[in-house]
């Protein structure tokens, strides 16, 4: 495992001083109804109603939230302003809703012991990490998450450890819902079906995955203007992995729900609070329609924005508040792509699709091929490939072991000398 930074290297010394000035702005702002602020996305630290343009009251959107059975902060995972942010909206209504239980996304339901180890002061942060295997399962910087852990540990804020293995979102996709046994389903149900809305911009991102060769890794990388989701929705309507693509997503979201919705039992005095990546909770697609299946119906969600034109160009509907942070993104850098579509196989990265002129192509890399092995690493899944081939530097020369009907062979992903900026 690598070496993980002390807690001391975090540097959230002043974080009561921090928190008491957020609190104190709480109150000292009056309880209004939203207004206009022509400058409100311009600014760091506003809270908006996306799709107006309008500043809301932080006093207010705390008041919404207290009056909520479930709380759904988005995120970024490789944002460190996103984490900030939930931490202190984690302060801030704690003081107000004491009673609540903090839900992650980043752990298995099978750590929830060790979670709760950690929240009754018996492990340190190391050891903590390494038991809920962090790098293993999760993998993003912890640094941005320990804080968050911290506060749950310092106020006795129980922990909710809320997903799946990654292997039931795998076969899922691989062979569909209907075809994974009842007994390896983790005990999740069936999931309630996919809006339209939703199916259309998961079919947007399985196309554009599919035209462009993308590796899982790269994100918005392509030279032209996206298809439309539902021009992409139309154009993969009936296709097989498209839709196995979205049982697989529909099963993360509702794995989540159940457990959040378990958590809060019959306790009406108790509030959960969901912390998740902003794709299962945008527009109340993801995990809130799975909740509301399960008949949890008070469900605040905010996320947080950049301030500028993405805030000001926020679609109404994507959450019910939005809150403007600074810009985190850095400028995209030049990167090694393999030019492959991959999704978690049996024992290895499968191959779902093959870009023309790429370096996998050129490898002699097909469709159904399973990457067992990279540079003499195991790639037991999609994860571990990906992060093998983000190391690579330009001219690497980087050997593959793949199992092909039945045949394991050895192949070699020549990268060329210089990677273009996406």
């Amino acid at each position: 495992m690598s070496e993980i930074p002390s807690y001391n290297t975090w540097r959230w010394a002043g974080f009561p001083r921090v928190v008491a000035l957020l609190l104190l702005s709480v109150w000292v702002m009056p309880v209004l109804a939203a207004t206009e602020h022509s400058d409100a996305c311009a600014r760091v630290g506003n809270w908006i109603l996306p799709g107006s343009g309008r500043v809301v009251a932080a006093s207010a959107v705390l008041t919404a939230m207290t009056e909520a059975r479930v709380v759904l902060l988005g995120e970024s995972h490789t944002s460190a302003e996103h984490h900030r942010w939930q931490l202190h909206t984690l302060a801030a209504l704690h003081t107000l809703r004491p009673g609540m239980v903090i839900a992650f996304e980043m752990f298995p339901r099978r750590v929830q012991p060790v979670l709760d180890q950690w929240v009754a002061g018996t492990l340190e942060p190391e050891a903590f990490l390494e038991s809920v295997e962090w790098s293993q399962v999760w993998g993003y910087d912890a640094e941005f998450y320990l804080p968050l852990f911290h506060f749950a540990r310092q106020h006795q804020v129980p922990m909710v450890a809320m997903n799946v293995e990654r292997g039931l979102i795998s076969d899922v996709s691989t062979k569909g819902w209907a075809d994974v046994p009842e007994s390896e389903r983790e005990g999740v149900s069936t999931p309630a079906e996919a809006e339209r809305g939703y199916r259309a911009g998961l079919a947007q991102l399985y196309r554009r995955k599919q035209i462009f060769g993308q590796d899982l890794a790269a994100h918005g990388a392509a030279d032209t203007e996206p298809e439309t989701p539902d021009a992409a929705l139309e154009a993969v309507a009936n296709d097989v992995g498209f839709q196995r693509f979205v049982q697989a997503q529909i099963t993360w979201d509702r794995a989540m729900a159940e457990a959040m919705a378990a958590a809060l039992g019959d306790d009406d005095g108790l509030l959960v609070v969901g912390v998740v990546g902003r794709g299962h909770v945008e527009y109340g697609y993801g995990i809130p329609h799975q909740l509301r299946d399960l008949g949890v119906n008070r469900i605040v969600t905010a996320l947080p924005i950049e301030a500028g034109e993405s805030c000001r160009s926020l679609d109404s509907g994507i959450g019910r508040y939005a809150y403007t942070v600074a810009d985190w993104r850095p400028r995209p850098q030049p990167r090694p792509l393999l030019g492959v579509m991959v999704q978690d196989g049996e024992g290895g990265a499968q191959v779902q699709s093959v870009n023309d002129g790429s370096v996998a192509a050129e490898a002699g890399l097909q469709v159904g091929d399973v990457v067992i092995e990279a540079a003499g690493f195991p790639t037991p899944g999609s994860t571990e490939l990906i992060e093998i081939i983000r190391r690579q530097a330009p001219g690497t020369w980087l050997p593959l072991t793949v199992r092909r009907d039945g045949k394991t062979e050895q192949q070699v992903a020549r990268f060329p000398t210089r990677f273009d900026a996406p």
